[in-house]
């Protein structure tokens, strides 16, 4: 791709390798663990290595790779424990924002939760696993956006911008399929989180926010043990 010069289109080809690198490890390109050298990259994508270089620090600030003292920089790569860690992240950030969206909620907002629910219902697993998770991400970014607190939202969309969908291709085997013994669990709990939001029920909608992703971390963590 051709970027005239100037700090404008500088920052436009930045972004554009960003992104192209960013597809690339979300969609199991990039494995996790690979050695990504600023060389090689800038040659596959028809750039100098000053953007590539640039691209990697945007990157490793999204949590997306990580740079290893004396050795380079690298796909992250999920131990047992950081998806421990992570999963304790979401319920306790996410079920604040749902005691917040309880209050706030509109009925707009829970008849689109609603219909992502069915839809979800309606998926055939694992031939529209895809459609599914990205159903599963909306559903839990309107419980977000329905708090209406801005810092909750970011903190929530920085974790979204790479999980779970990256955490997938450090399992292999969960990666075409669902996480083992969770279908039939997720709905239930979805169906239960938008009970206690149409309730207006704070306590509720927060407790049941909370089982949900503690219950489903448990679960992951549980497969991964066993992969």
């Amino acid at each position: 791709m051709a970027f005239e010069s100037g700090p404008e289109n500088h920052r436009q080809l930045r972004q554009w390798v960003a992104d192209r690198l960013r597809s690339d490890i979300l969609e199991g390109r990039l494995k996790p663990g690979e050695w990504l050298r600023q060389e090689r990259l800038a040659q596959e994508h028809g750039v100098s290595q000053t953007p590539v270089r640039e691209a990697l620090k945007q990157l490793a600030a999204e949590g997306l790779v990580e740079h290893v003292p004396y050795r380079g920089i690298q796909v992250v790569q999920f131990s047992v424990e950081d998806v421990e860690d992570l999963y304790s992240c979401r319920a306790a950030v996410e079920g604040m924002a749902a005691r917040y969206a309880a209050e706030a909620i509109t009925g707009r907002e829970l008849d689109e939760m609603r219909s992502l629910h069915e839809r979800m219902v309606a998926c055939v697993i694992p031939d529209e696993l895809t459609e599914y998770r990205e159903l599963n991400r909306r559903f839990h970014e309107a419980v977000s956006e329905a708090s209406r607190r801005s810092y909750l939202m970011r903190t929530l969309a920085q974790l979204w911008a790479a999980f779970p969908t990256m955490l997938w291709s450090n399992i292999p085997r969960i990666a075409i399929t669902s996480v083992p013994g969770r279908d039939e669990p997720d709905a239930a709990e979805h169906a239960e989180i938008i009970a206690g939001l149409a309730a207006r029920d704070p306590e509720r909608a927060e407790a049941a926010v909370r089982r949900h992703i503690e219950s489903a971390g448990h679960t992951l963590v549980t497969a991964m043990r066993q992969s």
